[in-house]
């Protein structure tokens, strides 16, 4: 990836809190040129500054209001074909190698404490997961955000 200039930096910034922002609003707000903007963003885009864009829905607008971390010991040879089998339940949203006493750190949304049990069931019937433990989230105290490194990041140069 090309190194991140001031004018990157301020274009982040600007996407971070408005992400629906259009290319005329992003120029207008920065003070360049449309083209400048687009062309920034095209190449930042091509150096994968961007993560993967999916609107933000909250899991109990689907009738998922709970929120659990399920921590999985592995057999690391499989690890691949565990991962591709995870990503096949729907409710696994996320998941993370992990350092650590876990190998994975599997992100999941459920309807309620019985469907947890069984989505953690269907995970240790993965051959090759050997033990999991189950810790459910009381709630999003600082949701994912970028705001304040791209702030920091701004400050310094």
């Amino acid at each position: 990836m090309h190194s991140i200039d001031a004018v990157d930096l301020a274009l982040l910034q600007a996407l971070a809190e408005d992400p629906r922002a259009t290319t005329v609003a992003l120029a207008q707000r920065l003070h360049l040129s449309r083209n400048t903007v687009a062309a920034r963003l095209a190449r930042l885009e091509d150096a994968d500054a961007f993560l993967h864009f999916d609107r933000r829905i909250d899991p109990a607008v689907l009738g998922h209001p709970l929120t659990a971390f399920v921590e999985l010991t592995v057999h690391q040879r499989e690890l691949t074909r565990i991962v591709e089998q995870l990503a096949r339940i729907p409710e696994v949203v996320q998941a993370y190698g992990h350092s650590g006493a876990a190998d994975l750190r599997v992100h999941v949304v459920c309807r309620d404490t019985d469907h947890l049990f069984r989505i953690d069931a269907a995970i240790l019937r993965i051959e090759g997961v050997e033990r999991t433990e189950t810790s459910l989230a009381m709630g999003e105290l600082i949701p994912y955000r970028l705001q304040p490194l791209v702030a920091k990041l701004r400050r310094g140069l």
